[in-house]
Formats: C-alpha cells, sequence, structure tokens
C-alpha cells in the first residue's frame, strides 16, 4: 500500500501570478479621470518634493506627500503612511529620499512590496511609477514637471 502510494506523480504545482498585472488604463487617463483638481495639485508640487496618489483601488483619491528623508509606510498607525488591511505588514515599506531621487524599499514585509508589478526589495522611483502593497495602488509623481 505504501509502495502504490509512493508510485502515484504529484499533480499538483506552483505557479507565480506576481508577472500578471490587471488591465487598467493608461497613466495619463487615469490622472484626466480623476479631474482638473489633481492636475493643479501635481502642477504646483516643487522641483525637490514628490508624492504618492492612490488613482485606483481602495483609497482613491488619497494623496501623500513624500516630505521628509524617510516616509514609512505600513499597518501600525505610527507609520507616516498608514494602510489599514491585513495584508499590509506593520511596517511594510518605506519611501526614502537621497539627494533628488527616490527609492522604494521593503522591509521584509511579508505580501512583498511591488514597483510595476515587480516584487522589489529597492529600487528607484520614476514619475508615474505605480506601487503596490497589499491591495493598496498608488502612483508616485515627481515635482517641478508641467501636466497638462
Amino acid at each position: 500500500m505504501v509502495a502504490a502510494a509512493d508510485s502515484r506523480k504529484d499533480l499538483t504545482t506552483t505557479i507565480h501570478l506576481t508577472a500578471l498585472r490587471s488591465v487598467e488604463s493608461s497613466l495619463s487617463r487615469l490622472i484626466e479621470e480623476s479631474g482638473p483638481e489633481l492636475i493643479q495639485v501635481l502642477n504646483a508640487l516643487a522641483e525637490n518634493s514628490a508624492m504618492l496618489v492612490s488613482l485606483i483601488g481602495p483609497s482613491k483619491g488619497a494623496r501623500y506627500l513624500l516630505e521628509p528623508e524617510v516616509t514609512q509606510i505600513g499597518r501600525a498607525t505610527t507609520n507616516e503612511i498608514f494602510l489599514d488591511d491585513v495584508t499590509v505588514s506593520r511596517k511594510h515599506a518605506q519611501v526614502l529620499k537621497r539627494e533628488k531621487r527616490y527609492f522604494l524599499q521593503d522591509l521584509g514585509s511579508l505580501n512583498g512590496t511591488y514597483l510595476n508589478g515587480e516584487l522589489v526589495s529597492e529600487k528607484p522611483l520614476n514619475d508615474g511609477d505605480e506601487l503596490q502593497i497589499g491591495k493598496y495602488r498608488m502612483h508616485f509623481f515627481q515635482g517641478g514637471k508641467v501636466r497638462a
């Protein structure tokens, strides 16, 4: 009986869905759909500042100005960006400002931090990049740019 069980092949497999992303509107269309106020806010950002904006998902419309050198993101209420969901670790990720560049850094979170659909530990941020932390999706915008 044990021999019969051992001779059966395991028919289960693991697939990774991290590379699959839902089909969404283009970034410019998402900004346009958010209304003229968002474009005014983004155009008013100083050259040495940045902002995370939730254009889709559960916190749609939320804006987070990235003022300090380190902006912590997570489920703990002590974070600068508080995301209230069990898919988010207490200390999930942070945005670091080094000179004039911004970087996204995962803090050893359980579910990972994604940048443009790619699982990252640390990576530089570029204007328009999409961050996904748990079920929250935010876009990064750097100041000093004119958006129509």
